[in-house]
C-alpha cells in the first residue's frame, strides 16, 4: 500500500495500482510497475514458432539471392523479411506439429519483368546438370542481357544450388556440376534481373522432379 507524504500534493511511497511512488535525495518521484515479462507457450505461439523455424531454414541459404530478387518488395523491412512474411502465409503445408513445405509455392523472385519462358527440368549431362528455357527477348520489356537468377533445392541431400548472373535470357540454358544429384528429386527456381539491377521478373519453378541422365543437349 502506498503511503502519501505532505498532504494529497505531495509526493507518496510505496504501490498504488499500476504505480511505484519512491524518493531519490529528497526528490520524490513515481514509476510505473515492470511489467510481468512471459514466454507463454500456448498452442497458437508453438505453432507460429514451428512455422517459422520451418521457413526460415529453407530460406537462409538462399539469402543472397532473397536479396536481389525480392529488393522490390523491401519496404520498410529487408527483402529476406518480405520473402519470409509471403512464405509464412503461401507456402506451409499440413496441421501442426507436421507442417511441411508446399514448394510449388516458393517465389525467390518478384517483379514485372517478363518471367521465364517454357523452363525445362533439370537434366543430367555427362555429369553436368543443364537447365533451359526458351528466349523471350524483346516480349515486354525482356531484353537478351537480362540475368539469371537461379536456386536449385535437393532436400533429399538437404543441399542447396543459388546462382546469379551464369547466364542470361539469351543464352538459354544453365549448366552446373552436381553429379551426385542424379535420380533425387529437386525443386527449380529461376527468375531474371536486368542488366541494371533495376527490374525484376516473378520466380518460375518447377518441382518434385527427378534429375535424369539424357542423351542430347
Amino acid at each position: 500500500m502506498g503511503r502519501i507524504k505532505k498532504g494529497i500534493l505531495g509526493g507518496f511511497s510505496g504501490k498504488v495500482g499500476t504505480v511505484v511512488g519512491a524518493n531519490w535525495k529528497t526528490i520524490s518521484y513515481i514509476r510505473s510497475l515492470p511489467q510481468n515479462v512471459k514466454n507463454p507457450r500456448t498452442v497458437g505461439q508453438v505453432r507460429q514458432r514451428t512455422k517459422l523455424a520451418l521457413v526460415v531454414a529453407l530460406l537462409k541459404p538462399l539469402i543472397t539471392v532473397l536479396r536481389i530478387g525480392w529488393k522490390l518488395y523491401a519496404k520498410r523491412q529487408s527483402a529476406f523479411n518480405a520473402c519470409t512474411a509471403y512464405t509464412l502465409a503461401n507456402a506451409i503445408a499440413g496441421t501442426f506439429p507436421n507442417f511441411t513445405i508446399d514448394y510449388s509455392k516458393i517465389m525467390i523472385s518478384r517483379g514485372n519483368l517478363p518471367k521465364v519462358q517454357s523452363p525445362l527440368a533439370p537434366s543430367n549431362i555427362g555429369g553436368m546438370l543443364r537447365f533451359s528455357w526458351q528466349d523471350n527477348s524483346g516480349v515486354g520489356n525482356a531484353q537478351a542481357t537480362d540475368k539469371l537468377l537461379f536456386v536449385a533445392i535437393n532436400p533429399a541431400k538437404n543441399e542447396t544450388v543459388t546462382m546469379y548472373g551464369d547466364a542470361q535470357r539469351s543464352t538459354k540454358e544453365l549448366q552446373f556440376a552436381i553429379p551426385r544429384w542424379l535420380g533425387d528429386k529437386v525443386h527449380v527456381y529461376a527468375g531474371f534481373v536486368s542488366e541494371d539491377g533495376k527490374e525484376v521478373s516473378d520466380s518460375h519453378c518447377i518441382t518434385n522432379v527427378s534429375v535424369h541422365n539424357a542423351t542430347t543437349g
